[in-house]
């Protein structure tokens, strides 16, 4: 028999109806698996649920007033199953006992490299005779399918030490600082309640909160800024002068002087703007959270959904480059039967050249359509789903198309007029050609067109006045933003990131509102206590250098177990810290928790 490995059921079904055809659905130990026939041989697809296996303590060690945080320094955990996987580990163990060929068809990340790995053990303890192979692929479509099974490999044993190596990292490095927090407050704390630190969790909160303190620091400052109505060769025009004044009396000065003047610059000069390059994780995330009103968690997650029903190709990447191995065309005649077949036609008619991002993380393409379809098949395929479903289907098929379309076209105009010591100026364009504007919508320019003009043509100031403004603070963080931010700093990965700010709002220090970042009374005592007394801890440039180790696993070959030790004992010093300011740490963390108790009343 050949067993099949799937991340999810609704993959193991697309493994069957592809490689099969026909195929017979039964229950394993509770598990949906899907039987059928592959090259003359009975073969059962299974899908999982994500890890089977996780890292944690032994039973004492996971009673936090037992013994001291910093006992788990020295601590190794062990590799455990997940409880909530359990009756996947019994199914798979079943179909595995009586198997000769078993093929691991998880997600092809590194994640699904570790969870690949842990089906491994899983087959390898009840059969140690059956043949293990590991297969790829980027979209769930036939075609990606069967090529897949028709060239095999194995599993990357590099990438599995670099996931369990940071599962041990952060479970170590959580609990020891999330036990030491909590127990100096936890006279204060309601019961169950907990305050966490997670070693990208609270970066993330570190840059919110540092923003937000930013705003309210901010103080404010006036300033003046002289505006004219202008009038040139019969037209009028609104300028302002590029100088800001300190005090109203030198801008009234200053426009006191405006009355005659000459053109001194007359710009009129075309301009091309270039379509976005090739759409990856964090972009979607970003674009989806400011363009869609779509949290980049749920952004990932319907995503995935999409990636598991055919329509989209697998969304964890971080490549902006279309391989020569994707063939576009192929991919447009796909669209040509979906909602936007009419502008896939037409790319094909005309011809296409693709954008080109700088990025290419060498295992997954950009995310791209995979299947042409219409919204009334996604609502029936989706359900509650649908709505936001679609809104992804359908920005993913329009980036798509962007990434094949000719650039906007715009001409940009300026003019200068000199009135002696001081020089007033109008910007404004034109639209010559929409180009990719056409279905990207959501980065369309409009026309102000200002008049023609020439160098040297006399000008008359029809008004004159000065505006009071004053500067302002920075702007809220938004989702789209932050995510900026971490890609910036390394904390996380693609797979990660959504989930690092999600935790943040689960735990009550930050809230999402209209896609802004707000932290709450407790974030920002609890960010402000580290930034004071173990910077180290919520600095984002820290957990950059341990992203940037983790990756040596990889391309370098660094042992996991030096690089557990070295950053074990790095943050032991940081520890160390931390414990000598204990009373005060508990002071301000008491303060914030009783303000945001009493707030809650109110």
């Amino acid at each position: 028999m050949i067993l099949i490995v799937a991340e999810k059921r609704s993959v193991a079904h697309a493994i069957a109806k592809f490689l099969g055809g026909r195929y017979k659905l039964e229950k394993i130990q509770g598990v949906a698996a899907y039987r059928f026939n592959y090259g003359g041989r009975e073969a059962v697809a299974l899908g999982l649920s994500g890890h089977l296996m996780d890292f944690d303590f032994a039973a004492r060690q996971n009673v936090w007033t037992w013994i001291p945080p910093e006992e788990l320094f020295a601590s190794q955990p062990l590799i455990v199953y997940r409880p909530e996987t359990m009756k996947y580990v019994k199914a798979l163990r079943t179909l595995a006992a009586r198997a000769h060929e078993v093929y691991l068809a998880l997600d092809a990340d590194v994640e699904g490299e570790a969870i690949a790995y842990e089906a491994a053990l899983l087959v390898r303890l009840v059969n140690p005779r059956a043949k293990i192979y590991r297969v790829r692929f980027n979209a769930v479509t036939q075609r990606e399918i069967t090529n897949a099974f028709r060239n095999p490999t194995h599993i990357n044993l590099r990438m599995v030490e670099k996931v369990f190596t940071r599962m041990q990292v952060d479970l170590t490095l959580g609990a020891v600082f999330t036990r030491f927090i909590t127990l100096a407050v936890r006279h204060s704390l309601d019961r169950g309640q907990f305050l966490s630190y997670g070693p990208c969790q609270t970066p993330v909160l570190g840059i919110v909160v540092t923003r937000e303190l930013q705003r309210r620091n901010f103080k404010p400052e006036k300033y003046y800024v002289v505006k004219a109505l202008v009038e040139i060769d019969g037209h009028r025009i609104e300028m302002s002068a590029d100088v800001r004044f300190k005090t109203r009396k030198e801008a009234e000065e200053a426009a006191a002087t405006i009355s005659r003047g000459v053109v001194k610059a007359a710009v009129y000069k075309p301009h091309h703007v270039n379509p976005p390059v090739p759409l990856e994780t964090v972009e979607l995330e970003k674009r989806a959270s400011r363009w869609l009103g779509i949290n980049s968690k749920r952004t990932l997650d319907i995503a995935e959904e999409l990636y598991r029903g055919g329509y989209i190709s697998y969304p964890r990447t971080e490549t902006t480059i279309y391989p020569p191995t994707l063939d576009l065309r192929e991919v447009l005649q796909e669209l040509a039967s979906g909602h936007l077949g009419y502008y896939a036609d037409e790319l094909m008619s005309r011809g296409f050249r693709p954008t080109r991002g700088d990025s290419d993380d060498r295992a997954h393409p950009p995310i791209y359509p995979t299947r042409g379809a219409t919204k009334g098949e996604i609502a029936k395929t989706f359900g509650k789903l649908a709505p936001q479903a679609w809104a992804i289907y359908d920005f993913v098929v329009r980036h798509f198309l962007a990434t094949l379309s000719p650039p906007a076209v715009v001409e940009k105009q300026k003019i200068v007029v000199s009135f002696g010591k001081l020089e007033m100026e109008a910007e404004g364009q034109i639209v010559v050609d929409e180009g990719y504007w056409r279905i990207y919508p959501w980065e369309r320019q409009s026309s102000k067109p200002l008049p023609r003009v020439s160098p040297g043509e006399p000008a008359r100031a029809v008004k004159v006045y000065v505006v009071e403004r004053e500067t302002e603070p920075p702007p809220q963080m938004t989702e789209s933003e932050l995510l900026a931010l971490m890609k910036k700093y390394g904390i996380g990965t693609d797979a990660t990131m959504q989930d690092h700010i999600h935790t943040n709002v689960r735990r009550g220090y930050m809230k999402i509102t209209k896609g802004k970042c707000i932290p709450t009374d407790l974030g920002i005592a609890l960010a402000t206590s580290l930034f004071q007394f173990a910077p180290q801890l919520i600095e984002p440039t820290v957990r950059a250098k341990i992203e940037k180790a983790l990756n040596s696993i990889v391309t370098d070959g660094t042992p996991p177990a030096r690089l557990i030790y070295e950053i074990k004992k790095e943050f032991e010093e940081y520890y160390k810290a931390l414990k000598a300011r204990k009373e005060e740490i508990k002071k301000a963390l008491e303060t914030a928790l009783n303000s945001s108790r009493n707030s809650q009343r109110g």
